[in-house]
């Protein structure tokens, strides 16, 4: 996730000017979407594993609060019983319960090199590439540390990066 955002700056190499945008946009939106549904998932989760003697209304009821915290403003006027079964569509939940929040780390260490790389070029690469050479040696906070980043999900790390995005969105 971090390379596909450091190469993202240079789309313009192979792409007309027009299609790289559009390629960078659909890219930093896509980011923005995924963080809010991880966020979802990986609540539901915690939920369904707290309340094992959960009932299916109180699941779907769960789900549309979730989906009202970090689903944004989606009017699901008319389709209210799919709403609530929306979570059926992450594999991972049936599949590999808790796993899905690997992507949202991911994605934060990939935000923060990315961030890094803007603000200095060559010192947010030759720490990613630092990170990238200890490889699974090392538990994810010192991953997160050597690349330059905090292995930390507050609004206090997600807001700036937040802001980068909207930043970037907002140029032509």
């Amino acid at each position: 996730m971090g390379m596909e955002l450091l190469g993202s700056e240079f789309l313009g190499e192979f792409y007309t000017a027009a299609d790289a945008a559009r390629a960078r946009r659909e890219q930093l939106e896509g980011i923005l979407k995924t963080l809010g549904w991880i966020a979802q998932v990986d609540a539901f989760q915690h939920w369904l594993y707290a309340h094992p003697e959960h009932k299916e209304s109180e699941r779907d009821a769960t789900w549309r609060q979730l989906s009202d915290r970090f689903g944004g403003a989606v009017d699901w006027h008319g389709y209210e019983p799919a709403r609530a079964k929306q979570w059926h569509r992450q594999l991972h939940i049936f599949l590999h319960p808790f796993y899905y929040i690997e992507y949202g780390i991911a994605q934060l260490g990939a935000l923060q090199v990315w961030a890094n790389y803007r603000r200095d070029p060559r010192r947010g690469l030759a720490a990613y590439r630092a990170a990238l050479a200890l490889g699974g040696a090392r538990p994810l906070p010192e991953l997160f540390a050597t690349a330059g980043c905090r292995f930390d999900f507050s609004a206090e790390t997600l807001r700036p990066l937040v802001a980068l995005v909207q930043e970037a969105l907002d140029q032509p």
